[in-house]
Formats: C-alpha cells, sequence, structure tokens
C-alpha cells in the first residue's frame, strides 16, 4: 500500500528526517510516535503529498509519487488520500453534509453521486438526523466524526491523521478511536496516525516510534478493540 524509501527532509541547515524506510500494509492501523521534534508531522506530510522530499521515494497504492507534476499530484492526492487534523477545520458556512460532499466535488463527482455517498457515510457515523447542521451547531465529538466522513468521501486508499483526538474528550476519544477500527472492518480502510496518545497508540496494529528523525522501533501490538 504505502512504500517509504530513503526519505531525507531539511529545513535550511536542520535535517528533520534522515533516511526513513517504511512499509504499510492495505487494512492496517498504524500509529507513529515520538517527543515533538521527532520528525512526526513532517513525514505524515510527505506521506500525504504535501511536501516533497529532499532524497528518496515514496509509493502510494502502487503510484510513485516521487515525480508527479504538480497538477498530477494534486489529482492524486485528492482521490488517493483522506486526511484528518487535530481541529476538524470544517467549513463553518455550510453544513455537515456540504462539508462532507466537498472533496467528492473538487474530483469531479455529480451533485447526485457526491450526495449519495455522503448521507450513507453520515448514516455509518450515526450523524444522518445532524446533517443539515452547521459546524456551530455541533459537539467537538460530531465535527471530528464529520471531518471523518470527508476525509472518506472520494474512497481513498489510505487515511492520514494528524493527532485526530487531540481536542477531544475522553468519551469523544474512545468513540472516535473506536470508529477507525469499525472503518477498517466495514471498507477495509488503511490508516497512518500521528499520535501523543497512548492509549490509541497501544491500540493500533503497530507502533513507529520516531526521534531525532529516525524510526527508531516498530513494535507489533496485535490488539485491536
Amino acid at each position: 500500500m504505502i512504500d517509504i524509501k530513503n526519505i531525507e527532509k531539511s529545513f535550511g541547515t536542520l535535517k528533520v528526517l534522515k533516511g526513513i524506510d517504511l512499509h504499510i500494509d492495505k487494512g492496517e492501523i498504524v500509529s507513529i510516535v515520538g517527543p515533538s521534534g521527532a520528525g512526526k508531522t513532517t513525514l505524515l506530510q510527505i506521506m500525504g503529498t504535501l511536501d516533497r522530499p529532499d532524497k528518496g521515494s515514496i509509493t502510494i497504492n502502487g503510484t510513485d509519487v516521487s515525480g508527479l507534476s504538480s497538477k498530477r499530484l494534486s489529482d492524486f492526492r485528492n482521490k488517493e488520500l483522506g486526511f484528518v487534523f487535530q481541529f476538524h477545520q470544517l467549513m463553518p458556512e455550510f453544513t455537515a453534509i456540504e462539508n462532507v460532499m466537498i472533496p467528492a466535488f473538487i474530483a469531479g463527482t455529480s451533485t447526485r453521486k457526491a450526495k449519495e455517498r455522503a448521507v450513507e457515510l453520515l448514516h455509518f457515523m450515526g450523524l444522518e438526523d445532524r446533517a443539515q447542521h452547521k459546524p456551530n451547531e455541533l459537539s467537538g465529538g460530531e465535527k471530528q466524526r464529520i471531518a471523518v466522513a470527508r476525509a472518506l468521501v472520494n474512497h481513498p486508499s489510505v487515511i492520514l491523521a494528524d493527532e485526530p483526538s487531540g481536542s477531544l474528550d475522553s468519551k469523544n476519544k474512545e468513540e472516535l478511536h473506536q470508529l477507525f477500527f469499525n472503518l477498517r472492518e466495514q471498507f477495509g480502510q488503511t490508516f497512518v496516525i500521528v499520535t501523543h496518545d497512548e492509549t490509541l497508540a497501544t491500540l493500533t496494529d503497530r507502533t513507529i516510534h520516531m526521534r531525532d528523525g529516525q524510526i527508531i522501533e516498530s513494535s507489533d501490538t496485535n490488539t485491536s478493540i
């Protein structure tokens, strides 16, 4: 699913990633952990094609993204990758269902098909009754589940999540973590999650430990909820 080979990245004289090699299988839920400054978010951004490495290659779902033009890379990102951030980043002027549909519109999907997919996802999230509500009318947990639905609308190969439960209380964190595993069971979804949440990290199939721009350990947990 994802093959990363010898990725290096520097910002000025600061070398942030120092030869990263990583393979992630389809349907795997992987967490990336480490102290601040370890390079976790930079690695996730490179996986998400939001930044380019200085050296090395990355192949996602059979496509070597390293040599793609900016236009082709943007199209690939929209169709193959879904993103969930610590703060939901929903558009405040749009309803829940409209927010979910936005990536589908960018991909050129018809309104009818985009709406059908959004309704399906909102039903799966248990939020069909909140479809016409705007973000300021939703709870924190509801907004984050809407953000997950938005990430899924184009049937992406992988969901990349950066501290997805970092702004949630304990109950909503637990529900969000359970949702990731439900999505893997229902859709075979692959997840790569940068997190400081030790509970989430122990639940994932594998935990990648980073320090000073390098992977220092990759541990299988073989645990699910």
